[in-house]
């Protein structure tokens, strides 16, 4: 069984990418275990608690070191990776050589209402993964422009976004057990 911790890079409550990354659980495909990181409870990393960090880091790398691949679902904010979202990578990345995110297969998708589609928060991602030794998925790559049909009435993936996202999704699962040894 892969366990993939997913990480989505916003707080907002109908958020585009919480609905994208719960509904990409649901084209899992058997045998994989998902679970959702909590990262709004993160206190701001300062370099100063890291000889004492905070429950809630504890917890978070804990869950990191369990997981065998982690999946980021991020919006695109002033064309990066909202500010949670990096406060979160550098709890999880701290105190120097304990990083919680080293040799994780990575996955990066996003979603935006603009065309698109988180493509510059997902290359600024995509070179903090590279510094932090998480071999990560180059392609198939996703760039998801939020629009009317994308989710299902059930909060799935809509019928003219499936087939696409079940690919990326199949995709992804098959990086996490090769990287990880679950194949």
């Amino acid at each position: 069984m892969a366990r993939i911790h997913v990480v989505v890079g916003s707080l907002r409550r109908d958020s585009f990418n919480r609905k994208l990354a719960e509904g990409l659980v649901k084209l899992g495909p058997p045998g994989c275990d998902f679970s959702f990181a909590e990262i709004g409870d993160l206190p701001l990393y300062n370099q100063d608690d890291d000889d004492n960090p905070a429950e809630a880091v504890k917890r978070l790398k804990g869950e990191i070191k369990a997981a065998d691949g982690v999946l980021f679902v991020t919006p695109e904010y002033n064309r990066s990776v909202p500010g949670v979202l990096k406060n979160a990578i550098d709890h999880a990345s701290r105190p120097y050589g304990q990083s919680a995110w080293k040799d994780k297969p990575a996955g990066v998708i996003g979603a935006s209402i603009g065309a698109i589609g988180s493509a510059l928060a997902q290359q600024h991602l995509r070179h903090m993964l590279a510094y932090l030794d998480m071999p990560t998925l180059g392609q198939p790559e996703a760039f998801i422009h939020v629009k009317d049909g994308l989710f299902d009435d059930d909060g799935g993936i809509g019928k003219d976004s499936r087939e696409f996202l079940q690919g990326w999704m199949d995709a992804y699962v098959a990086w996490v057990k090769k990287h990880s040894g679950k194949a």
